[in-house]
């Protein structure tokens, strides 16, 4: 038996292979996830779910697909609708992956959901952290500034592999290196 709590609104899941199931399932718009037999509140039981990268989910082995259910998505296709079909990313709105009251959800496009990321606190703190490392790198902020000179030269005659061979680094590094994403305060 589930208690309803105030202004709480249940909702059926519904996703391919649900009818061969035992139980049924619902989400309610605060977050919580039920299985039930025939009434939610009467013969319901509150599933915690598994967590899968941060977000709680809901693993059911289903007929012929033994995926794994997102309930932030799950939640947002039930009670929120897409702006428009660029929308296909949900996102948290605290940046909280285990906060799935639907105030909290939000459609999003790509890019949106790439800039929410960015302005993640955890995030900003990994940043942070890498910015001031010293210890385990192979490179020298003498050796990046070298490197960036030398990949913004038009005339370089060396490729990014060759580069990468003479430091020692992964081709990778150099491409990280040249788009800013590492080193981005030499």
């Amino acid at each position: 038996m589930i208690k309803k709590l105030a202004g709480e609104i249940w909702k059926p899941l519904t996703f391919s292979g649900w009818r061969q199931l035992r139980n049924r399932y619902a989400v309610s718009g605060l977050g919580r996830i039920a299985s039930y037999k025939k009434d939610i509140l009467a013969d319901g039981k509150l599933l915690s779910g598994s967590l899968t990268t941060g977000y709680r989910t809901l693993n059911l082995h289903r007929p012929n697909n033994k995926g794994t259910l997102y309930i932030h998505r799950e939640m947002a296709k039930i009670f929120l609708t897409p702006p428009s079909n660029r929308h296909k990313f949900v996102i948290h709105r605290n940046h909280n992956k285990l906060d799935n009251n639907i105030k909290n959800l939000r459609w999003a496009t790509l890019e949106k959901m790439i800039d929410h990321q960015q302005d993640s606190p955890a995030k900003i703190a990994y940043k942070e952290k890498q910015a001031n490392r010293t210890e385990g790198l192979k490179l020298t902020a003498a050796q990046v500034r070298k490197i960036k000179s030398t990949l913004n030269n038009k005339k370089r005659n060396i490729t990014i592999k060759q580069l990468a061979q003479n430091y020692g680094v992964s081709e990778m590094t150099m491409y990280r290196i040249k788009s800013g994403e590492n080193w981005a305060r030499i």
